[in-house]
């Protein structure tokens, strides 16, 4: 599982790749940046700050595009949007509208206030990202790491959008090395000292654990899923990703799993910078495929 040294470790690597990719041939042109639109605006009385999100758009819009949403990882208690961009320049660049998702993290907020206030990002996207170019009825979302594991939440677990009033309008997810896809395992597993980083994120009660782990939400109702993990990730990753297709192939018999030879969990994301990057095509075959 994730750590306060894969949070260092993360801003390290991205800082790097940025370095040297930042005036490649590809980073700054035929995309339109919309920064720091607020999808869900501060609220006073209980001291939540405003949050925000970033769009990437292709210049040349004539048509409606597909819209990926992704939400980065950072054990749940770090990270934030502008470390992205480059995700959001490359799919733009790929004719796909990238938006690129800011949430409350812990210890100010637990996962569940993460994964709604996610959900309405969606929310916020299904009713205005046709303003900037998106089709609203062709939203996906994806994410990486702790990022991974809200995508897979919000978007297998019925309850956050029907607590925001709208019917799931995910038309397919896409996990990218997904961490705490058994959470319930994994904590009950490790016996954590209270004021652990994972324990200020999901309580100290085992109930909660269950209720924060996609693996026991899976449904037969739920959007097509599309799902990576490297083969030399961390073990608690390894694990629950084994465990949550044991339990998905009871509704999909032959998921769409790929298991990258070779790839850590850090580099899982890293590999994005690189355009030609085989995951770009391998993922615009799944949106086209799940419309």
């Amino acid at each position: 599982m994730t750590n306060k040294k894969y949070s260092i470790a993360i801003k390290q690597a991205l800082a790097l790749f940025m370095s040297v990719f930042l005036f490649s041939s590809c980073a700054f042109k035929s995309v339109i940046r919309s920064k720091n639109i607020v999808y869900l605006p501060a609220d006073n009385i209980a001291n939540n700050p405003a949050q925000s999100l970033n769009i990437f758009a292709p210049k040349k819009s004539e048509a409606l595009k597909d819209v990926l949403i992704f939400i980065y990882g950072g054990s749940w208690n770090s990270g934030r949007k502008e470390l992205y961009s480059f995700f959001g320049t490359r799919w733009a660049r790929k004719n796909v509208l990238a938006v690129i998702v800011d949430y409350p993290k812990s210890p100010k907020a637990g996962y569940d206030e993460m994964a709604i206030d996610v959900a309405k990002a969606v929310k916020w996207v299904k009713e205005n990202i046709k303003s900037y170019g998106g089709d609203p009825n062709k939203i996906f979302i994806s994410g990486h790491s702790a990022g991974g594991h809200l995508a897979a939440l919000v978007g297998i677990k019925k309850e956050y959008f029907s607590r925001i009033g709208i019917t799931n309008p995910l038309k397919g997810i896409i996990l990218i090395d997904a961490a705490g896809l058994d959470m319930y395992g994994y904590l009950k597993g490790e016996n954590f000292e209270p004021g652990n980083t994972y324990l200020n994120t999901f309580s100290n009660d085992p109930k909660i654990w269950k209720e924060a782990s996609p693996m026991y939400f899976l449904h037969k109702e739920m959007p097509p899923m599309l799902i990576y993990r490297g083969s030399k990730t961390y073990p608690s990753i390894e694990a629950s990703n084994e465990k949550f297709i044991t339990a998905f192939k009871a509704f999909v018999p032959k998921p769409n799993y790929t298991i990258l030879n070779g790839k850590k969990h850090i580099p899982m994301i890293t590999q994005f910078f690189n355009t030609g990057n085989d995951r770009y095509k391998e993922m615009k075959v799944f949106m086209d495929s799940s419309k």
